[in-house]
C-alpha cells in the first residue's frame, strides 16, 4: 500500500516523493497502522489505483500541451501565458523550498485545523475558477450554436482620461456562466464531503491548467527549473522529514487521488494511493514546449513530444517499480527529469537537430508579428 507524499512548491503546484507503507482516509489524514492492519490492498486494488493514476497524470499533460500551442498564439490578455525565464526557473527551487519550509512551521506552531480550512477556502476558489476554464472549450464544441449566446466583459479601470490603466478586462459569455456553475457546485461538493472524486476532479483542472498557462521560453530554461527541482526533491525526500510532514497535514486538491479498495468498497472507498500534481505539472510544461517546437519545424511530425511524453510514462513506472522493490520513499522527479530530458536529447541527437532544439526561442504573441501599417505607424513615430 503506496502512496505519494506531496510538499508544496508553489501555491497551486506540489512536487511529490513516492512514500510506501501509508494510508489515508477520505479527509486526507493519516491513518497510520490501524488502517493498514485492517484492510490490506489486493494485487488488483494496487495496479487499478496505480493504473489510474498514471492514466490521470497522462490527461492533463497531454491535453495542456495540445491547449498550451493555441493559447501560445492568442491575442486575449486573459488567455495569455506565463512565461518562464532562466531567471525565474533558477529562483523557482529556493522559492519552493522556502515555502515548503514554511508551511512545515506553520503546521508545527499553529492549529492544523484552522490552517486547512483557510486552505480549503482558497483552493475553493481557485478551483472553481480553473475547472471552468478547463470545461469552457469542451463546453463550446457541445452546445449547439442555435442556443443563444451572449457576450459580456468585466472591466476594471484605475484612473481617468489619458492615465487610465486597465486592472481587469475579462471577457466571457453565457457558456462561461454554465461552467462556472457547474464548476462552483463540485467546489461545495469538495467543501462539504471532501470526496475524492471532487479533489481529482480540481487537481485535474489545476493540472492542465498549469501546463496550459505556464510557458518555458526555451529548452536551456526548461533543464534549468527540471534539474533545479531534481534537486530540491531529493533533498526534501532523502534528507528531511519536511515534505513528508507537510504532505501528510495538508488537506487540499494538490494530488490526485485513488482508491486501492474501490472493488471491496465502491465510491466509499478509503485507502488511497496519491500523486502530487507536481510531478504532473513540472515535466508537463517541459512536454508541452517541445509540442511547440514541433509545430515551429513545420514537419507535420510531433517526434519529440511523443518521444517526451512515452519518457514521462517510462519515468513513472520506474519509480513506482523502485518504490514497491525497495519499500522506501522515492523522489518522483529524480526518475521522471533524467527521462523527459534525456529521451529527447538522443532523438536530437540521432536526426542531427540538437542545436536547433537548443536554440529554439518563443516570441510572446504580440512581438511575433506586426502588420504593415503597424510598421510603418511605428516608423512615423521613431521619425
Amino acid at each position: 500500500m503506496a502512496d505519494v507524499d506531496q510538499g508544496s512548491v508553489a501555491p497551486t503546484e506540489t512536487s511529490p516523493a513516492l512514500d510506501s507503507l501509508n494510508a489515508t482516509d477520505t479527509n486526507g489524514t493519516d491513518a497510520v497502522n490501524a488502517t493498514v492492519a485492517k484492510f490490506v490492498a489486493t494485487p488488483e486494488g494496487t495496479a487499478l489505483a496505480y493504473g489510474s493514476l498514471v492514466f490521470m497524470a497522462l490527461l492533463p499533460i497531454f491535453f495542456g500541451a495540445l491547449r498550451s500551442v493555441t493559447c501560445s498564439k492568442s491575442k486575449n490578455s486573459s488567455d495569455m501565458p506565463e512565461t518562464i525565464t532562466s531567471r525565474d526557473a533558477a529562483r523557482f527551487p529556493i522559492i519552493a523550498s522556502c515555502t515548503l519550509f514554511g508551511l512545515y512551521l506553520f503546521f508545527k506552531i499553529f492549529s492544523q485545523e484552522y490552517i486547512n480550512m483557510l486552505l480549503s477556502m482558497y483552493f475553493f476558489v481557485l478551483g472553481i475558477l480553473a475547472l471552468s476554464h478547463t470545461m469552457s472549450p469542451f463546453m463550446n464544441r457541445v452546445v449547439p450554436a442555435s442556443v443563444p449566446n451572449k457576450l459580456y466583459q468585466l472591466l476594471f479601470t484605475q484612473g481617468t482620461g489619458e492615465s487610465k490603466e486597465e486592472i481587469v478586462n475579462y471577457e466571457f459569455d453565457t457558456r462561461d456562466l454554465f461552467c462556472l456553475v457547474i464548476s462552483a457546485v463540485v467546489g461545495v461538493w469538495y467543501i462539504l464531503k471532501k470526496h475524492w472524486v471532487a479533489n481529482n476532479l480540481f487537481g485535474l483542472a489545476f493540472a492542465l491548467n498549469g501546463v496550459e498557462l505556464l510557458h518555458l521560453n526555451n529548452v536551456s530554461t526548461g533543464c534549468i527549473l527540471l534539474g533545479g527541482l531534481f534537486v530540491y526533491d531529493v533533498f526534501w525526500v532523502f534528507g528531511t522529514n519536511v515534505m513528508v510532514t507537510v504532505a501528510k497535514s495538508f488537506e487540499a486538491p494538490i494530488k490526485l487521488v485513488f482508491p486501492q479498495d474501490l472493488l471491496e468498497r465502491g465510491l466509499n472507498a478509503s485507502n488511497f494511493a496519491m500523486l502530487g500534481l507536481g510531478d504532473i505539472v513540472i515535466p508537463g510544461i517541459f512536454i508541452a514546449l517541445l509540442l511547440r517546437f514541433d509545430v515551429s519545424l513545420k514537419k507535420n511530425t510531433r517526434t519529440y513530444f511523443y518521444t517526451s511524453f512515452l519518457a514521462y510514462i517510462f519515468g513513472l513506472g520506474l519509480t513506482i517499480f523502485v518504490m514497491h522493490t525497495f519499500k522506501a520513499a522515492q523522489p518522483a522527479l529524480l526518475y521522471l527529469v533524467p527521462a523527459c530530458i534525456g529521451f529527447p536529447v538522443v532523438v536530437a541527437l540521432l536526426k542531427g537537430e540538437l542545436t536547433e532544439l537548443f536554440r529554439y526561442e518563443e516570441t510572446p504573441p504580440e512581438t511575433e508579428e506586426t502588420s504593415p501599417e503597424e510598421t510603418t505607424e511605428t516608423e512615423k513615430k521613431d521619425q
